[in-house]
């Protein structure tokens, strides 16, 4: 959903500034869309490659040892099991908005359903753009 957001916000609106301040490259010499990655420095796409294998790596969540008392983790950095909780994704803090969490059995599988659907409908979305931003060079 953020990247469909992300692809559509350029459009409209641009940071002021630099993006990279050494190389003398704006965030308004960026064109939008598939284009945008002819103009990312190398070191910028490094810093993102890193980021996200650092979040893969240690994973956002931690605790010191596992929930069904298989005892401690292996290293302070080790990522949580998706066998440790009965429910994938859930981190235990509610909606992204946090109101809190459904209570109601009922209530939480139809916004669960809900929230699928939104997230296959953002991918589709996302893929689509793609395609007409590869297929005609403009997003």
């Amino acid at each position: 959903m953020y990247a469909t957001i992300g692809y559509i916000v350029p459009e409209y609106f641009k940071f002021p500034g630099y993006l990279s301040p050494s190389l003398g490259l704006k965030f308004a010499d960026v064109p939008n869309g598939l284009a945008a990655l002819s103009k990312l420095p190398v070191l910028g796409g490094a810093q993102m490659i890193a980021f996200a294998g650092l979040i893969e790596t240690t994973g956002f969540f931690q605790a010191e040892s596992t929930t069904d008392g298989r005892g401690p983790r292996e290293g302070a950095f080790a990522m949580m099991d998706p066998t440790e909780t009965g429910e994938p994704g859930n981190y235990g803090v509610g909606f992204p908005n946090f109101l809190g969490k459904v209570d109601d059995p009922q209530a939480r599988k139809s916004k669960l359903a809900a929230e699928l659907a939104n997230g296959r409908l953002a991918m589709m979305a996302i893929i689509g753009m793609f395609f007409q931003d590869g297929l005609t060079g403009s997003a």
